[in-house]
């Protein structure tokens, strides 16, 4: 969906200020932000790094580990109401309170609708949490995300006058049925090939640098001066506060559902963490450059933030950990084969445990 295309179909269209403008005027119509060449080469890197992070995603999902899980559906309702009913409403809220025009408040809406991704799953193995608990609830919110993004755009679009109309849900539901591919591609890797994930993992991580790195040096060439859209404080602060939030609601609802202390470390960096590859593309390729303007970069803002306040809860967790006193072991004995052994037992990893 182009400009031209939203325009006679009579949506309305915004600047990155947030003004809607109508019959074709837009405010970035004469300032040629991005020439066709910086535009394609930037769409090409979006397209590369959602790839690439979707391979990479998958060859962290071992099959029989998803089937185990899927099967109970306490973990599934924990995954789908943490990451679809927390971020998403933080989102709002926020935008309602700092009063964002219009295209920001897509812009916060689709980063609050995009759960997941393999930050997640980092953050969660530096805290010693869930392993299994991390990947299904990035699993699911993974393949749901395929109906519930589109769909959660629209409920909380309600929200803000014709914002519901200029959304091209059409664009965005393509974007996410694309990501199916790449994310069964490294399930089917991880399957087959294992020992080839780990490199896949690190070799995406790198490659994804490198285009990020691309992304903000284009984009500054491009609309230099129009940063400050991306760096006001109301789009500051909502980076700054929704994956705080996010961390904090996820471990008080985990706690309200009696998860032990390790799941409920899980469920809050699941929660907190949010796809900025996924939300980086759809605001790239589904929104013409002269629409979202400044504002595609939002999500490596987030990205900035919700990786500083992850590794912060690492240092505080290691911290503590360093600091506190060695748990006492309760050894039981048990008479196997006549002969007398010694059981440490361990904390269960049952999630009622």
């Amino acid at each position: 969906m182009n400009l031209t295309e939203g325009l006679s179909a009579g949506k309305p269209s915004f600047n990155a200020s947030g003004d809607i403008f109508l019959n074709g005027s837009t405010g970035f119509q004469n300032l040629d932000l991005f020439s066709p060449t910086l535009n394609r080469v930037l769409n090409y890197c979006s397209s590369v790094v959602l790839f690439i992070a979707m391979v990479s995603l998958g060859c962290t999902m071992e099959i029989h580990k998803i089937k185990a899980h899927i099967v109970k559906p306490k973990g599934v309702a924990i995954a789908l109401l943490a990451q679809f009913g927390i971020m998403p409403m933080t989102a709002f809220i926020l935008a309602k309170i700092f009063q964002l025009g219009p295209m920001e408040a897509v812009t916060v809406l689709i980063c609050g609708c995009c759960p997941g991704g393999t930050i997640s799953n980092i953050l969660a193995l530096a805290l010693k949490c869930d392993m299994n608990l991390s990947i299904l609830m990035t699993t699911c919110s993974t393949f749901a995300a395929l109906g519930m993004t589109p769909l959660l755009l629209f409920i909380y679009s309600q929200g803000f006058n014709n914002l519901q109309r200029a959304v091209p849900f059409t664009s965005i539901a393509i974007i996410l049925a694309a990501t199916v591919t790449p994310c069964a591609m490294g399930i089917t890797i991880n399957h087959y090939k294992p020992k080839y994930s780990p490199y896949i993992l690190k070799g995406g991580l790198f490659i994804s640098l490198i285009s990020f790195a691309i992304i903000i040096i284009i984009s500054y060439i491009s609309i230099g001066g129009l940063m400050w859209v991306v760096f006001s404080p109301q789009l500051i602060s909502m980076a700054m506060l929704m994956p705080l939030i996010g961390f904090t609601l996820g471990y008080a609802l985990s706690t309200v559902l009696k998860l032990n202390h390790q799941c409920r470390k899980t469920v809050s960096m699941e929660t907190g963490c949010q796809s900025v590859q996924l939300c980086g593309a759809i605001l790239k390729l589904a929104f013409p450059p002269e629409v979202i303007g400044a504002l595609f970069l939002f999500p490596l803002l987030y990205l900035t933030f919700q990786l500083g306040e992850g590794l912060l809860l690492v240092v505080l967790f290691r911290c503590h950990q360093t600091l506190k006193p060695p748990a006492e072991e309760t050894k039981v004995n048990q008479s196997v084969d006549g002969k007398v052994m010694e059981v440490t037992e361990v904390e269960s990893q049952d999630w009622g445990g």
